[in-house]
């Protein structure tokens, strides 16, 4: 590495600073994103997960021939839907779910199933969409304002389609989710069958005041939508964590950084000083 001036260090040290003003406002909007996207995921999670019991109820009541999404089959044929970021400066909340997304893969082809890819986010559809993956429908540009409910209704409508239609077997969810508030962890959840419940323990008693096809498909629509929403939901919460904790990471790093140039700018500057005084007393000795 060549020496650098102490102009040089100067300028170098003043990049840095401005690097850091850059990772510290993307913390605090991050932060303050984030505090929004939590209040909806909490405020969702209970509505989610008791359109889930009702439903798992349901397809324990309900002869699996009457509703096709209550059919359950062999599995050759998988459908994965993959919910990743449109943005990166995220750490590696795109990198580990993908990786998590291709163990899945390679674990259904080493037992004879066929994957399918339906993709939701740009960090995704851009890893995937270079690669020989069989991708059914690719979306990003999701997250940038509001999430985009038309693509979780036109996802939903998709999946359910394509497993009434027996055109696949099983449907998975697999995105970021938020453990704790200050934790994140890839997950993975079946979305299509609907699951049963166990044993024979009490099973609520249901009476249709309207007609039961009409009630079961309009719940089923409703928990398509709100899972997928809900899983959305999720990924935009664990997101705006990971950004938040990698920029406060990298403003840290600025901050270590500042310091080792200033020491090195410092002994520059001495080493400069010293010369410059080596250089007059040579003079002045040379005058005599």
């Amino acid at each position: 590495m060549p020496k650098l001036s102490p102009r040089d260090i100067r300028r170098k040290i003043q990049g840095i600073k401005n690097t850091r003003r850059i990772t510290n406002a993307m913390k605090v909007v991050s932060a303050a994103k984030l505090r929004r996207a939590q209040e909806l995921i909490y405020a969702s999670r209970p509505y989610s997960e008791r359109l889930y019991e009702i439903l798992k109820s349901l397809a324990s009541h309900i002869d699996p021939q009457t509703h096709p999404l209550f059919e359950t089959r062999q599995e050759r044929v998988c459908d994965l839907v993959i919910i990743t970021a449109d943005r990166g400066l995220a750490g590696a909340f795109n990198s580990n779910l993908i990786k998590r997304a291709e163990d899945i893969i390679r674990e259904k082809q080493e037992v004879g199933i066929r994957t399918n890819l339906v993709l939701i986010g740009r960090k995704g559809v851009q890893y995937f969409g270079k690669r020989a993956y069989p991708v059914l429908k690719a979306y990003d540009e999701v997250f940038r304002k509001e999430i985009n409910f038309d693509v979780v209704k036109e996802v939903g409508d998709l999946l359910r389609d394509r497993y009434a239609g027996k055109e696949t077997d099983c449907v998975y969810l697999l995105n970021n989710e938020m453990v704790t508030r200050v934790s994140y962890k890839p997950a993975v959840r079946t979305f299509l069958p609907f699951e049963r419940l166990e044993g024979n323990g009490d099973y609520a008693v249901y009476e249709f005041e309207v007609e039961k096809e009409v009630l079961i498909n309009k719940l089923i629509d409703l928990y398509l939508n709100y899972q997928l929403y809900r899983a959305m939901l999720e990924s935009n919460a664990a997101e705006h964590f990971a950004r938040m904790v990698a920029m406060d990471n990298a403003t840290r790093n600025a901050d270590e950084l500042v310091k080792t140039w200033t020491l090195i700018f410092n002994k520059a500057r001495q080493e400069s000083i010293t010369s410059e005084l080596i250089d007059i007393v040579n003079a002045v000795e040379a005058m005599k």
